[in-house]
Parts: structure tokens; C-alpha cells; sequence
């Protein structure tokens, strides 16, 4: 009888068991917040593995938030409308890109809210920048941020692209990066749950 040519397998051996994927429910289908979401987590939580999706879900809020405090109110809103959606989701996270007059300019800026499924929160806001402005007469006449760009640039959805951010610096830094920095910002207390009790 020929000898097979199968591997031999010690008795007793463990061989590691892959953690399950955790599902990362993003409150938008934007694929700039989807692919912001996957950085964020991904870099905050190496050893973990994760699915994404998108979902579309109420903000409560103006197509175009204009203080900080309703574009905040819109992104919690977003993660509350997605876990009434999604109730068996590991995590929660909403993206709410915002602008404020200060002064004479106007600002622009997001805030990124993440939730886990046991109620744990964090909130991040992104760097803000200052529009031009073109851009801020037609945001300030009732255009959104991104159609603002969309006209004054020539472009056509440059939300789920580059963005303003990514226009003004012309792609030094983009709307993914900008938003993806909000994300770790607000996962810090996940991250850390032993020190934000």
C-alpha cells in the first residue's frame, strides 16, 4: 500500500480561531463616509475585524447645517436613526459636514458621532477651514457646500470625492482624510473604555 501524502497533524494542536467580523453600520451610502469610517476603525482597532455598510437615514437637520451645534445635533441623529434601523450592529457612525458664519467668512467643518451597541459614545470634529468667498455666497444664498464647489469648480459630485477640502488643497488633504481624522478622534473613548466611564 503506498504511503499518502497527506501533512501530519499533531494530536491536540489548537490552531487560533479568527475573532468574528464586527458590523459597522455607517449612517450614509456617501463613499467618501463609508471609506472615512473603515480608515478610522481600522487604524484605531488593527487587531479587530470589521464589515461596513452604508445606509441612508434622516439627519433631522437642514440639507446644509449652518451652526456648529445643528450640524452636531444632525450627525447624533444620524447614529440614532441608523441603530433603529440596524439594532443588531456592533457600531454606529454618522459624518455631518457643517458651516458657520464667523465674522465676515464662513467656515466649514464636520462632526463625526460613533456608537457601540452597549451605548458607548464618542464624538470627533474635524479641522476646519475657512471657504472662499464665491463658494460661501452661494452657500450662504441656500446652496449646499458641495453643490457650492460643484459650481464654482466645474465639478460634478465633488462631495463624494475629493470635497472642498480636497479642492482648496488641491488633494493634499481630501474630504476621506478630513472625516477619517473626526472618526479617530471620536472613537478615542472606545478605544479607551477604561478611562471614560
Amino acid at each position: 500500500m503506498a504511503e499518502c501524502d497527506l501533512p501530519k497533524v499533531e494530536i491536540g494542536v489548537r490552531f487560533p480561531v479568527p475573532a468574528p467580523m464586527k458590523t459597522i453600520i455607517v449612517a450614509s451610502k456617501n463613499p467618501v463616509k463609508i471609506e472615512a469610517a473603515r480608515s478610522a476603525f481600522t487604524q484605531m482597532f488593527p487587531e479587530e475585524t470589521f464589515g461596513f455598510e452604508g445606509v441612508s437615514v434622516e439627519s433631522g437637520v437642514r440639507d446644509q447645517p449652518m451652526t456648529d451645534e445643528e450640524t452636531l445635533t444632525g450627525a447624533r441623529t444620524r447614529v440614532e436613526n441608523a441603530r433603529i434601523a440596524h439594532p443588531d450592529a456592533d457600531f454606529y457612525i454618522s459624518f455631518e459636514g457643517g458651516c458657520e458664519e464667523d465674522t465676515e467668512e464662513l467656515r466649514a467643518f464636520a462632526w463625526t458621532v460613533v456608537e457601540s451597541r452597549e451605548g458607548k459614545f464618542g464624538k470627533g470634529r474635524s479641522g476646519t477651514f475657512y471657504l472662499p468667498h464665491e463658494v460661501a455666497v452661494l452657500v450662504l444664498g441656500g446652496k449646499e457646500l458641495g453643490e457650492a464647489d460643484d459650481i464654482v469648480f466645474g465639478r460634478t459630485n465633488s462631495k463624494e470625492q475629493n470635497g472642498a477640502v480636497g479642492l482648496l488643497t488641491h488633494d493634499i488633504f481630501d474630504r476621506t482624510s478630513n472625516y477619517a481624522y473626526a472618526a479617530i478622534l471620536a472613537l478615542i473613548p472606545l478605544k479607551n473604555p477604561h478611562l471614560y466611564q
